[in-house]
């Protein structure tokens, strides 16, 4: 049973057989096949050189972090300097071998302690004492000597010039306390 066609096909002219208006086939030649350079075989290279390729990545984030940092005119975050640094003469800090009175009170220091020197001098009127030494950093506590337990103990401190003067002076006139900071 054979459907009939609409009328805007055109009918099949029974003039030609079938296949017949159809171009006659031509070969194709043979040909090698076409590489495209870098495409597949760039990610080899960049696994390759991947030393170069971190290099290469970090250069790039510095330069953004850079040039996307504070500016003068923003606030930076933090915390606030507590005083602005000042531009005057460095003061030359010394070690100054110290001997303590109470050797029991040496005993609680370690390095890196803050203490105040107290010189207490006796005498025919009453007590003096005074501080020689504020916040001076005790920078090594050497082992006491068994041999005189009576002279008390050795504690280095670091201290400016001037202040190791002091104690000095001090030591020889007066006998010597430590407080803790």
């Amino acid at each position: 049973m054979s459907l009939p066609l609409p009328p805007s096909y055109p009918a099949p002219s029974s003039s030609h057989p079938p296949g017949t208006d159809v171009p006659a086939t031509c070969e194709v030649p043979h040909f090698a096949p076409v590489r495209v350079r870098g495409g597949r075989y760039q990610l080899q290279r960049l696994v390759r050189h991947r030393r170069r390729a971190v290099a290469a990545g970090l250069a790039v984030t510095a330069a953004a972090l850079v040039a996307a940092g504070p500016r003068a005119t923003e606030q930076t975050r933090g915390h606030p300097v507590a005083e602005p640094v000042r531009k005057h003469r460095a003061v030359k800090v010394v070690a100054a071998p110290v001997r303590i009175a109470d050797t029991a009170a040496v005993r609680l220091l370690r390095p890196g302690d803050r203490v105040d020197v107290i010189a207490a001098r006796e005498t025919a009127t009453g007590g003096d004492a005074r501080v020689v030494a504020r916040g001076a950093r005790v920078t090594r506590v050497p082992e006491p000597l068994d041999d005189d337990p009576g002279n008390g103990a050795l504690v280095v401190l670091s201290v400016p010039r001037a202040t190791a003067a002091r104690l000095a002076g001090a030591g020889a006139t007066a006998r010597l306390a430590v407080t803790l900071c």
